[in-house]
């Protein structure tokens, strides 16, 4: 609103306004107000939910220190979404396609997973939401997504801008939610940036090859008409995957004081980098990655995103004082899908978001291999001492396959190491950009 509302009086000379037509001025505005929003909001929320007995019920596992956060508030999730969405309203364009998927995202993934809180602590079904209604509910918010990549004539690329580094505030101004003739006149004339036709492509971004590039029109087994029909199909397909499995990666991360938050910052941070590079002329060319044109606006979300994840962990780090819950884990991992997906970096999620597929593919393997040794020897055994991975490192006992005793690791050790492999797999992330 603030930043429209500058917008509007652009013809009158107000000290100060020319700094919201900068994405680095803007991003820091909301990544501040959202860190304080959630640092100050947080404390009422927490005690709105102590009043409202709004309390985690544990089952106890044997897990070091598990039964000391019997009845600590949850849906704390609550706290995230506001200190996202307050500083989004004040700073980003809201015209801007990209902010207005990211918004829905955010919106529907919290409804989704207050849904799943409310019938787990007002009806006590531990169960909470069936598995197929949030599967569903995930689902068809990928296919919105791809829907709107497929169709809306805002999602576009540049590919290949040939370009001559040019002067900084020049730079600043690629940042814009798409460049009018006018602009794109005086770039050309000024630094002698080249232009090519805006294109609907289904092109993303790929390591360790040339042009950073792959399509996913070389996976259709057609051509023509039929082809075209097939490549869309198949990205928006991939799209519904990756949303589907990173909201559900983030929820079973969610397991440990700061964990889930934590790590989802780093990876915030890095999809808040790739957003500002892959909408600014210069650095997109510079790197060899697709210009998108808007996308520049992403950044100011994710800035927003952080800023209020680490708000958040003020109260949810060791010992928490409230957990996020399913409607901040579904949330949160949500919004890290959607985002990579609309910069075209959702094959670098791998890499990015390991601590995610690791804790996800943990829980795969732990079910299948105890399903198949049931069978074969009439007595089901487990790989790891117990799943989510991170409760592996916390639960005391011997794993399947290794003969010694391995001991039970502090949980807040077991954070700050995860957040350690965060932080390597996201410099390893950008390292990628780099490498051909």
């Amino acid at each position: 609103m603030i930043y429209h509302l500058f917008q509007a009086l652009k013809d009158y000379d107000i000290p100060g306004q020319g700094l919201f037509t900068y994405l680095s001025f803007r991003a820091i505005l909301s990544s501040v107000t959202a860190m304080l929003l959630a640092f100050f909001l947080g404390k009422s929320i927490i005690k709105w939910l102590q009043q409202k007995q709004i309390g985690e019920t544990i089952r106890n596992l044997g897990l070091e220190g598990q039964m000391q956060k019997k009845g600590t508030p949850t849906m704390g999730g609550i706290i995230i979404i506001i200190s996202v969405l307050v500083p989004v309203l004040l700073f980003c364009d809201l015209t801007n396609t990209y902010v207005i998927l990211l918004v829905i995202t955010t919106l529907w993934c919290g409804a989704l997973g207050y849904a799943d809180d409310y019938i787990k602590v007002y009806k006590h079904n531990k169960e909470g939401l069936h598995p197929k209604v949030k599967l569903a509910g995930q689902i068809v918010l990928g296919f919105i997504v791809g829907l709107a990549v497929c169709f809306s004539n805002d999602i576009v690329v540049r590919e290949k801008v040939p370009v001559k580094v040019g002067e900084e505030n020049i730079v600043e101004q690629g940042n814009t939610h798409s460049l009018n003739v006018d602009s794109e006149t005086l770039v050309a004339q000024n630094v002698g940036w080249k232009m090519e036709n805006v294109v609907k492509s289904t092109k993303t971004t790929i390591p360790f090859v040339k042009d950073h590039e792959f399509d996913y029109k070389w996976l259709s087994p057609f051509k023509g008409r039929w082809g075209w029909y097939c490549k869309w199909a198949i990205y928006v397909f991939m799209i519904v995957i990756v949303i589907t499995a990173l909201s559900n990666g983030t929820n079973l991360t969610d397991g440990l004081d700061g964990l889930a938050a934590g790590t989802t910052a780093i990876v915030g941070v890095v999809i808040g980098i790739l957003a500002w590079l892959s909408g600014n002329l210069v650095n997109s060319n510079y790197l060899n990655i697709m210009y998108i044109p808007g996308a520049g606006e992403i950044a100011v979300f994710m800035s927003a995103f952080v800023g209020a994840l680490l708000g958040f962990l003020w109260y949810n780090s060791y010992p928490a004082q409230v957990f996020m819950g399913d409607t901040g884990s579904l949330t949160i991992g949500g919004i890290v899908g959607v985002s990579a997906v609309l910069i075209r970096k959702e094959l670098l999620l791998p890499l990015l978001c390991g601590i995610f597929l690791v804790e996800a593919l943990s829980v795969i393997i732990q079910r299948y291999y105890f399903k198949y040794t049931k069978k074969k020897y009439g007595e089901g055994r487990r790989v790891f001492k117990m799943t989510p991975l991170h409760h592996h490192y916390q639960k005391e006992g011997v794993p399947a396959l290794i003969s010694r005793p391995v001991h039970a690791v502090p949980e807040a050790k077991i954070v700050t190491r995860f957040w350690m492999i965060g932080i390597i797999l996201a410099a390893a992330t950008l390292a990628l950009l780099k490498i051909r």
